[in-house]
């Protein structure tokens, strides 16, 4: 599987009807991982009127484990209008947190939605992107006469190539995408005809999948 993410942490400050708000994005592949971010952003604004939250961990459009808090706000002025953004911002694995500093001038509900959403939907839009890709680690075992091909066989099909041992054949730990191992498997017999000896990794399982968990919500 694989599908973008943020690249980092990215924030954007704005300026609406004399309220201050601060939005701030980041990565977060778990659900855990989400709740400290949110937690760390609380802390590091613990005079803020609101820190509003919302997270979806999974790909862009689940709804399998997702969260999202008011904090304060009217019921689903603030959480929901997040959230609705993150689901519709063609991110995966992604917190928001949008917190403000009241001006004085109260925005009504219908002012609120369109604050905290679209201070999501431009931050979404603007912060840099990288991509999450699922791996599991195969190990290769050839001649060093096919070295050279089985390197070049490992590049063609997006495999990071670990660790290399040097011995009486040549070891080589790869991190293959989990949708191109077939493909490399196939292509790494053709390439050592049919010599390379091709096992799973110690833990025969995707590297980098999301951890479990409950669908989380609140208020």
């Amino acid at each position: 599987m694989r599908y973008p993410i943020p690249a980092g942490e990215y924030r954007q400050v704005a300026e609406i009807t004399r309220s201050r708000f601060i939005t701030t994005v980041a990565h977060t592949p778990t659900v855990s991982e989400a709740e400290a971010f949110i937690a760390r952003i609380r802390a590091e604004f613990p005079d803020a009127t609101h820190n509003c939250w919302a997270y979806v961990v999974g790909p862009p459009g689940s709804t399998a484990r997702i969260g999202m808090s008011d904090d304060g706000e009217p019921h689903g002025t603030a959480g929901k209008p997040m959230l609705g953004m993150i689901l519709h911002g063609d991110t995966g694995d992604t917190a928001a947190v949008v917190t403000r500093y009241y001006g004085g001038t109260k925005l009504g509900t219908g002012g609120l939605v369109r604050a905290y959403g679209g201070c999501v939907q431009r931050t979404l839009q603007e912060m840099p992107r990288s991509e999450r890709v699922d791996r599991e680690e195969l190990v290769v075992t050839v001649e060093y006469s096919a070295l050279e091909g089985v390197r070049a066989n490992a590049l063609e099909h997006e495999a990071e190539i670990s660790a290399q041992e040097f011995g009486e054949f040549v070891r080589l730990t790869m991190q293959v995408p989990v949708m191109n191992r077939e493909a490399l498997e196939r292509a790494l017999q053709d390439t050592t005809r049919g010599r390379a000896m091709v096992s799973a990794g110690s833990e025969g399982t995707p590297r980098s999948g999301a951890e479990a968990g409950d669908e989380e919500q609140g208020g």
